[in-house]
């Protein structure tokens, strides 16, 4: 998920730098009201920058975001892309980020409503200790924590100890 989200902002990035070049707002064939958000002031392709520049810092992490409520709430993130759909789906390039929004959001409503939580610590790997031996596994793999007992059991159960 997070690779997706990672090519949405730097696409959408790319479609506001582009926007600067060649302002087109995507609806203009239905209406030209909407034409002032791109010429003569960029105000649509400076929101798009900014908000590429926002989630490039947010998903990359940045060190001063990595771990911080902001940075794993899902909530916040289920705030925060539909505004980030819209600006991008307003500017004529950026309609295939908006597109890979809506999928981000379909998945992140549904990782939010399976209870699905988000670690301190992104990519990094956790080691415990069960009777001297060590065990690592990927914290980005899993979706609830395991209880010790339920993990000292099926490590058991691997190396076929009965107990």
């Amino acid at each position: 998920m997070q690779i997706q989200e990672l090519t949405e902002v730097i696409v959408q990035l790319a479609a506001g730098i582009h926007g600067f070049f060649w302002p087109k707002i995507f609806w203009d064939f239905l209406t030209k009201n909407l034409d002032s958000a791109v010429k003569p002031v960029p105000i649509l392709q400076i929101i798009n920058v900014l908000l590429g520049l926002l989630g490039l810092a947010w998903e990359w992490p940045l060190k001063p975001l990595a771990g911080t409520l902001f940075h794993r709430s899902i909530e916040i993130r289920l705030f925060i892309l539909p505004l980030s759909a819209l600006a991008s789906a307003l500017l004529y390039q950026g309609t295939n980020p908006a597109i890979y929004y809506l999928i981000g959001m379909a998945v992140y409503f549904w990782g939010y409503s399976e209870g699905e939580v988000r670690y301190s610590v992104p990519r990094s790997r956790v080691n415990r200790t069960y009777n001297n031996e060590t065990d690592s596994f990927d914290i980005d793999c899993m979706s609830r924590t395991m209880d010790l007992a339920t993990a000292k059991t099926n490590t058991d159960r691997v190396k076929g100890i009965a107990r």
